[in-house]
């Protein structure tokens, strides 16, 4: 058994105390040489923040000065008790700055009480350094003194805003109480809900020194609201109180939806376990605080100290006030350090040293070294508990947070914000942490319900002679009843809660409407009615002042005109399928291209010679048979071949389109509309009909149309096309599509839906701007219209033929017009010119010596006679070219071509009996003609010698020449 050595032991207990007395001396000696500088401390000392606080400051300094021994400067702490009361804490600071000359304060603890201590401070030129006091309108007073040392309540309603947006929230009710520091940070909240489009339609405002019955009062006022969404910025011990009334009267129950800004819920952990449940399911945005080893570690020191100085049964938690506390006094600790100065005092007021009445507020003196410690505060960074210490422009930079759900321990994470990205957790993700909402479920509130002690829904309806169908009283004189309101009634019954409501008819009371659908619609803006339903369309300028739901019908406004059988016209349908200036266009150019062949082919193609009757024949029956390819005059010209291979393209393109368009004209629609095109409208202006106080009536005076009648009922309609404009009736209509297919169904095969169609938005139904019903209903909308409740109520009320026969019934102008095929003409008329051109180039440059045979004449030089020239020899045939060069003798008809370009004809004659040669004619003569028919330069006695032995060799069999006739014409 081993003895321990008593020696042992306590020889190193006496080095560690010899070690403690040797520090303790030497920062003995170092304190008795440093400079004091003495710092006031305002605080509500009975309150847990100014007893946390106060110990944090403590800690803070003291263990600053123990890790920094050689500061020649040390902070002197004067503590005071604010007493809870903005008059006490000003009292405090006066005393602080007046009797101990401190050249810093702590504090104070509320925004109300900094209003006026920041005053004192500016006066003093003390800086004020509040770690709590967050209200954004303490930074209106502008004081070079002044400096937040703790998030400014602005910072996070952006956090909050996004929390909205994340669940599609559209109406929040802010809670706050009523003092400066409620109501500082109300106009930021509403601005950052207002860029997530959530309204703010009532403000709950709580006296904080409101009683039990208070409170609950406003919130039984709440109760019977439509939001459910409330933002909760209060103190904490006021919050604590609404929560626990709001648990009490059903609040906290499912649907509800609570969100608590940071003043709450950075002091969660605080709180008692009875006010946690009673805000169990809130969410809440807190501080965001990084973890570190000095974090835990201080946490663990201060604990203990706070325990030894305050015994308390429940286990104290530090929170963000405290840290803010701590580094607040470690941020003034280092700037008085580096203002280094050696002595720290006042100075009295110059102007107020020879007046001896003067109050206590005029006598103060001037912080000697306010300003320096103001100066080199604003230049202050640090790694403080709370993470990045920065101090800018007099407040600390700190904007993130994390999203807590509260519950009976505190507050459970489960998201976090930040300025750049927002929150970086979708809370309905899976793989995090769920949030449990108010009724212990894990169902998001939607945002608002109907209130159990809420007023039924007035409901306008629209009171309309015409068109019954859509809506109409019902025969008792009560309600309403028609298509519309069995769809309206179909949709609120798929809403997941029940919304009372009654339909009330837009009208006077002996029955007769009221005003036109821009009237009602404006009953719904001014509040008269909660919502309007029938055949309303959405259109722009009525969207100004309610909000629409999803549309129920088909969209769009069309025309109707009376329709026309074939049975007339049939002789001319053919004429149809092409407008007027395509037909005229179509044959200019065929006479064009006719003409255009003719030029080319003239002097090199027999085929197109002759008589001038003959030669326009020829080429126009060239021409019009290119439409079926049936043309048998061959083309020489390689010009005129490349003119109609490109025509014989826009040819065949024009007839096949003709074809396709007669085709349709006779297999497919049976009925021909009066009028096809509004361009016959707005030129003809014939009269127009409208449904009464549509606002069809401004579309159609925007287009152009003047002459307008209305009308009332699908009967009324069909009079007026009976009359037709010249008897006080019209020649068209316009109305929206479900209004046209219900009169097209009633009078079937006399008229028919006609080009153009106008785009509306269809029927829906109407709200005030804001309502929450908007979104729940038209949903509902979509699931109505897809499912086979809508085809029966459609059954219901126009027998479910309706559709059938008008959606056949529509038609649109199939003629085809000159703007279809311009870009053809445009191409074949470029080529037809271009070959012209080319062609006249040739020609003026071979016939050169024309001109100048011309000129050698004699003096009739004129220009007049140069184009006579060149026309006639135009018309003489072009023996250059391929065609004529060699020549040619006919059997019959001899032809002899001599060298100068006439021609010479034989005509046989025989008075042998018939030989088995190719003549058969005994008496044989021969005829010469000149082609130009001039006399030819040739002695006719030469000519006679020469075609003699030409006709001898050339017939051979016995027959003789009897005639020879040399005519040069």
């Amino acid at each position: 058994m081993n003895i321990p050595n008593p020696a042992a032991a306590i020889i190193p207990a006496a080095l560690y105390f010899l070690a403690g007395l040797f520090f303790f001396t030497t920062a003995a000696a170092q304190n008795e040489s440093a400079v004091p500088v003495n710092v006031g401390v305002v605080l509500d000392m009975e309150s847990w923040i100014g007893k946390m606080g106060l110990s944090c400051i403590d800690m803070s300094l003291s263990e600053f000065y123990s890790l920094n021994p050689h500061y020649h400067t040390r902070i002197v702490l004067h503590p005071k008790d604010s007493g809870r009361d903005v008059v006490g804490a000003a009292a405090a600071a006066l005393d602080l700055i007046k009797n101990n000359k401190v050249h810093a304060i702590l504090g104070p603890t509320t925004s109300m009480q900094a209003n006026f201590v920041i005053e004192l401070g500016q006066k003093a030129h003390v800086p004020i350094l509040t770690f709590t006091a967050s209200s954004p309108a303490l930074a209106s007073l502008r004081s070079p003194y002044f400096f937040r040392l703790t998030q400014n309540d602005s910072a996070q309603v952006v956090a909050i805003s996004d929390l909205v947006k994340s669940y599609n929230w559209r109406q929040v009710i802010p809670i706050y109480e009523d003092d400066e520091f409620g109501d500082g940070m109300l106009p930021y909240l509403i601005d950052a809900l207002q860029s997530v489009n959530a309204r703010v339609p009532y403000r709950s405002v709580i006296d904080p020194e409101a009683t039990d019955d208070q409170i609950k009062e406003e919130l039984y006022k709440l109760m019977t609201m439509q939001p459910r969404v409330f933002v909760v910025h209060m103190v904490p011990s006021l919050a604590a109180r609404l929560f626990m009334m709001a648990n009490e009267i059903g609040m906290m129950s499912e649907g509800y939806a609570w969100i608590l800004t940071d003043v709450t819920t950075n002091v969660l952990d605080s709180m008692d376990s009875s006010v946690l449940n009673s805000m169990e399911g809130a969410l809440g945005v807190k501080t965001y605080v990084p973890n570190s080893l000095e974090l835990d570690g201080f946490k663990i020191r201060w604990k203990r100290k706070f325990l030894i100085e305050n015994p308390i049964p429940k286990e104290p938690q530090l929170d963000v006030f405290g840290l803010w506390a701590h580094d607040a006094a470690r941020a003034l600790a280092m700037a008085v350090e580096k203002t280094g100065e050696t002595e720290f005092k006042y100075k009295n007021n110059p102007i107020n040293e020879s007046n001896n009445n003067l109050t206590d507020l005029q006598t103060l003196g001037v912080s000697e070294n306010g300003e320096k410690i103001r100066d080199v505060l604003l230049k202050t960074r640090f790694k403080g508990l709370t993470g990045d210490y920065r101090i800018v422009k007099g407040e600390l930079q700190s904007e993130n947070f994390e999203i807590v759900n509260v519950n009976g321990n505190g507050g459970k994470r489960v998201g976090f914000w930040n300025p750049e990205k927002g929150l970086t957790k979708n809370l309905s993700q899976s793989g995090t942490k769920p949030v449990i909402w108010p009724g212990d479920t894990a169902t998001v509130p939607r945002g608002w319900v109907w209130p159990v002690a809420g007023k039924r829904l007035k409901i306008g309806f629209p009171a309309k002679e015409g068109y019954s169908e859509f809506v109409r009283v019902k025969k008792n004189g009560t309600g309403a009843e028609g298509y519309c309101t069995d769809v309206f009634d179909a949709v609120m019954a798929m809403l997941p809660y029940a919304v009372p409501y009654d339909y009330v008819p837009f009208a006077f009371p002996n029955g007769s409407s009221a005003g036109s659908y821009d009237d009602l619609i404006m009953q719904v803006y001014k509040g008269i009615y909660d919502g309007a339903v029938g055949d309303i369309t959405i259109v722009a300028n009525r969207s100004n002042y309610v909000d629409f739901t999803l549309p129920f019908t088909e969209s769009g406004v069309s025309m109707v005109v009376p329709t026309q059988g074939y049975s007339k016209n049939k002789a001319w349908i053919f004429l149809k399928p092409l407008t007027l200036d395509l037909w005229i266009t179509s044959f200019c150019f065929f006479v064009f291209m006719g003409f255009v062949v003719w030029i080319l082919e003239h002097r090199i193609n027999e085929e197109f010679r002759g008589p001038p009757s003959h030669q326009i024949g020829t080429s126009l029956w060239f021409s019009f048979c290119t439409m079926v390819f049936a043309q048998r005059e061959s083309l020489v010209s390689n010009l005129a071949r490349f003119v109609v291979v490109i025509w014989f393209f826009v040819v065949f393109i024009l007839t096949q389109s003709y074809t396709a368009s007669l085709t349709s004209l006779l297999t497919v629609q049976q009925l021909q509309p009066t009028i096809t095109d509004v361009n016959e409208l707005l030129k003809n202006q014939p009269w127009v009909g409208y449904q009464d106080g549509s606002f069809v009536f401004e579309l159609l005076k925007s287009v152009g149309i003047k002459n307008l009648r209305p009308y009332d009922t699908p009967e009324q309609l069909d009079e007026m096309f009976k009359s037709g404009s010249s008897n006080g009736g019209i020649d068209a209509a316009f109305d929206e599509i479900p209004y046209v297919k219900l009169f097209l169904f009633k009078f079937p095969d006399k008229y028919i839906m006609a080009e153009p169609n106008y785009k509306t938005d269809g029927f829906g139904f109407a709200f005030p701007i804001g309502s929450p019903l908007v979104g729940d209903v038209s949903r509902a909308v979509l699931n109505v219209t897809e499912s086979e409740k809508m085809n029966r109520i459609q059954k219901t009320w126009f027998g479910g033929q309706c559709n059938s026969v008008s959606s056949g019934s529509k038609v649109t102008s199939s003629r085809l017009n000159l703007g279809s095929f311009w870009g053809l003409f445009l191409i074949a008329g470029s080529a037809a010119i271009i070959a012209l051109l080319v062609y006249g180039f040739i020609f003026f440059h071979k016939e050169q010596h024309t001109l100048r045979h011309t000129a050698n004449e004699g003096s009739n030089n004129s220009f007049r006679h140069k184009i006579r020239a060149l026309l006639k020899t135009y018309d003489e045939r072009d023996l250059t070219s391929h065609t004529f060069k060699k020549s040619n003798l006919v059997h019959g008809d001899k032809t002899i071509r001599a060298m100068d370009g006439s021609s010479i004809s034989a005509s046989p004659r025989s008075n042998y009996p018939p030989s088995p040669s190719n003549y058969s004619v005994h008496d044989t003569s021969f005829e010469f003609y000149s082609e130009s028919g001039n006399a030819s330069p040739m002695n006719h006695q030469a000519l006679e010698m020469v075609v003699s032995t030409s006709m001898e060799a050339s017939l051979g069999n016995g027959e003789e020449i009897t005639e020879i006739h040399v005519n040069k014409n």
